[in-house]
């Protein structure tokens, strides 16, 4: 059983069994000559979209390597952007917040899966294999499923980032380098969530003081904002996504902001980015 200090492969809900459902538990080995890959001691990975596409494949077609793990069977969290139907396998472009990723669900047509199961903005949970073909990275669905209840989005983020954790301590403490560009949260390098780590690591000493008269959810939307990858600030989904608030949790939070001048809106009044960090 492979396992990340205290935490354990898991199935996630698939089934390790003979029922076709157990990617995680099925003994998948390549079919082609040469040296076989055993997928079973795979373990299923939680992961934020953007630890996905931000590590560096050494060589094209190298095995894919997150926080020092080999890397294929992942789940995510996000909501759905755009809906693409296609004649073999639908396209879902995946929204967490951190990023964006195309997850392909093949089609069974015996099953009736031609028509998409899910709309725009529908927030899932998804189950699958990571790929990449010249260089862009993709997630070819095992399983997709509805989220019922949005504690699991905020959950998936600190399973996500206890994982991540337990990986890059352990690299530290047997004397090696934190990984690079592979969702480490090392200064100088890119976090697992937006571009500077998420949190106040980016805000200086005189924005804390400022800040400290707002309330919690005034405290985490400002720290989103500051850590947003883009200069056009961040839009209510996109601060939904990330921080798990509600919209009117949000739109509270930033009047509280406004009203002390530490953001400012850009595209519209669903917009925001910092006024100064």
């Amino acid at each position: 059983m492979t396992s990340y200090g205290g935490y354990q492969q898991t199935s996630y809900g698939g089934q390790g069994g003979n029922d076709g459902g157990g990617f995680m538990g099925a003994s998948q080995q390549g079919s082609q000559g040469g040296a076989q890959r055993n997928y079973a001691d795979d373990t299923l990975r939680p992961l934020t979209i953007k630890q996905l596409v931000d590590f560096k494949e050494p060589y094209p077609n190298s095995d894919l390597v997150v926080d020092g793990m080999l890397t294929t069977q992942v789940t995510l969290v996000g909501h759905v952007r755009v809906v693409n139907p296609g004649a073999v396998h639908i396209t879902y472009r995946i929204d967490d917040g951190t990023g964006m990723i195309d997850v392909k669900k093949w089609i069974d047509a015996d099953k009736g899966e031609a028509t998409p199961r899910f709309g725009v903005d529908t927030y899932v949970r998804v189950y699958g294999k990571l790929q990449s073909f010249n260089g862009k990275r993709s997630i070819a669905a095992h399983y997709i499923r509805a989220i019922e209840d949005f504690n699991e989005v905020n959950y998936h983020l600190l399973e996500a980032t206890y994982v991540h954790l337990c990986l890059t301590k352990a690299a530290s403490a047997d004397g090696q380098a934190p990984q690079q560009g592979g969702g480490g949260m090392d200064a100088g390098g890119d976090g697992m969530f937006v571009d500077g780590g998420y949190g106040a690591g980016g805000v200086g000493a005189d924005m804390q003081a400022r800040l400290s008269p707002c309330s919690r959810n005034g405290r985490t939307v400002f720290n989103f904002l500051a850590n947003s990858a883009t200069a056009d600030g961040a839009h209510l989904n996109q601060v939904a996504s990330g921080t798990g608030l509600s919209a009117r949790d949000i739109m509270s939070a930033t009047e509280e902001l406004l009203g002390h001048a530490l953001i400012y809106t850009t595209d519209d009044d669903e917009t925001w980015a910092v006024l100064e960090c």
